[in-house]
């Protein structure tokens, strides 16, 4: 599969968010305060993984998250502009490792790492269905 030899430590990507009112821990139920909240900070993280990846996989391809270690350093309030980094540190067969990180202007808001897994479209949703049935 060239899938997997194509993919080299150092493929990064960064994604810029603007923080709204629908990303407050207050409105995602994961707190009672109106900053950014941990939930909506790993799915911009996993995104920025999702965008490192973005063509460099064969068709038919596609990765999905199995682990998530984050770190929520400092609270970001509505209308701060984020920008999350993500960057490929490890390729074993078909498991990746990112490091990502979460900028809020000079501020670390964020920092761990996604692992995410090569998986084949159709044999994968076709094993998901499979188990429903």
């Amino acid at each position: 599969m060239k899938t997997v030899s194509s993919l080299v430590p150092g493929l990064a990507a960064q994604i810029e968010a603007i923080v709204t009112k629908d990303d407050l821990a207050s409105a995602l139920g994961s707190g009672d305060v109106a900053v950014l909240g941990t939930p909506r900070m790993i799915a911009l993280a996993e995104a920025a993984t999702m965008k490192a990846l973005s063509g460099a996989l064969d068709e038919g391809w596609t990765s999905v998250g199995t682990r998530v270690d984050m770190r929520h350093l400092a609270p970001t309030p509505q209308g701060g502009t984020l920008r999350v980094r993500a960057e490929l540190t490890g390729v074993d067969g078909r498991a990746l490792t990112f490091a990502v990180e979460v900028l809020d202007g000079n501020i670390l808001a964020g920092r761990g790492t996604i692992e995410r897994f090569l998986v084949e479209r159709e044999t994968f949703l076709m094993r998901v269905q499979q188990r429903r049935d």
